[in-house]
């Protein structure tokens, strides 16, 4: 069981995009930063355990050319092995932050040259993958950034193209040194997911086709990789085989965000239909198969929730922020 904790306020209503909360845990400094993405702007907030806001930064999509503010798409904290990086993705470009915000690090302008007339140009999809940060971008192609251990120099290495349509979300984990090991993987707006193995050059391993509606949020544990679709079901696939192995029809309208708990295993899916679920993910001993099992269900009451995030790595606390709703929501195991 989860019960409802003190909220942090915001300054305004989270946007209505998918993924929109980004959760970085700081448990040597007993905090917990949050991350919301509101129009041409992002909040970030920095909370004790008890939900006391301590501190607020607002950050702004460089402008670039043009004549009105860029919207932002996504703002998420990566854990290098050396540092913590915070990326902000908008219709301009890519911005890197140390962690605080309080330092941009980093600028990359996204290019227009192969976008028509009637296409948007944007960057959505972020995640890190050993001393990488991945992005990926409205063409289909992911952005691969080699990161140094300090300072600046920061290079886009590599170029991945899996996808014909926009990425919607990126995946990864610790490959922990085995070979062939499918460590990230990519999603777009037709549904199709790409596996992959990171590494100086990374390496497509399979393709997992869609079926008519977009992923928006896709998440990656000990080589099962959970996929959240538009039509509210959760697929769990194995990553190297790209084999669905269930397929739970969780929420009644599309998935808005996927999270996991790695420590524990526990799945979390969020949905435009108020409701965020709780999954427990195993292996059959005897199979080696997938099995889930439903744990909690929590109803946000007339809130379109866009975002929601574990607050530690053991899945006994989570955040929710939702479209038109001007706090955070935190629950917490009881």
């Amino acid at each position: 069981m989860f019960r409802w904790e003190r909220s942090i306020p915001l300054r305004g209503s989270a946007a209505a995009l998918c993924n929109n909360l980004s959760v970085l845990q700081l448990p040597a400094r007993n905090l917990t930063h949050f991350g919301v993405v509101h129009g041409p702007s992002a909040q970030l907030l920095s909370a004790a355990p008890e939900g006391v806001p301590l501190a607020q930064r607002q950050l702004h999509a460089k402008e670039g050319a043009g004549v009105s503010p860029p919207l932002i798409t996504q703002v998420h904290w990566c854990v290098l092995p050396f540092r913590v990086l915070l990326v902000l993705t908008s219709h301009r470009g890519i911005q890197m932050y140390e962690s605080d915000g309080s330092t941009m690090v980093y600028w990359h302008a996204l290019d227009s040259g192969d976008a028509t007339p009637v296409q948007a140009v944007f960057a959505r999809g972020i995640a890190a993958s050993g001393h990488f940060i991945c992005v990926g971008t409205w063409s289909g192609r992911v952005l691969v950034f080699d990161i140094p251990a300090k300072g600046p120099n920061i290079v886009l290495s590599e170029e991945l193209a899996g996808h014909q349509t926009p990425i919607t979300d990126i995946a990864t984990e610790p490959a922990q040194g085995q070979d062939c090991v499918a460590d990230m993987v990519t999603a777009d707006d037709s549904g199709l997911l790409c596996v992959w193995r990171s590494g100086p050059e990374f390496t497509l391993l399979t393709r997992i086709p869609g079926f008519g509606v977009p992923c928006p949020s896709v998440q990656l544990w000990q080589g099962i990789i959970a996929a959240g679709y538009g039509n509210g079901q959760v697929h769990l696939y194995e990553a190297t085989t790209g084999n669905l192995h269930v397929q739970i029809n969780a929420h009644a309208r599309a998935i808005s965000a996927l999270d996991l708990a790695p420590e524990a295993g526990k799945l979390l899916s969020a949905a435009e239909d108020t409701f965020v679920h709780i999954w427990k993910l195993s292996r059959s001993p005897e199979s080696s198969y997938i099995e889930v099992e439903h744990c909690h269900g929590e109803c946000v009451s007339d809130t379109q929730v866009c975002g929601a995030r574990f607050c530690d790595s053991s899945g006994s606390s989570f955040a929710v922020t939702g479209y038109d709703l001007a706090e955070i929501r935190r629950f917490s195991s009881v």
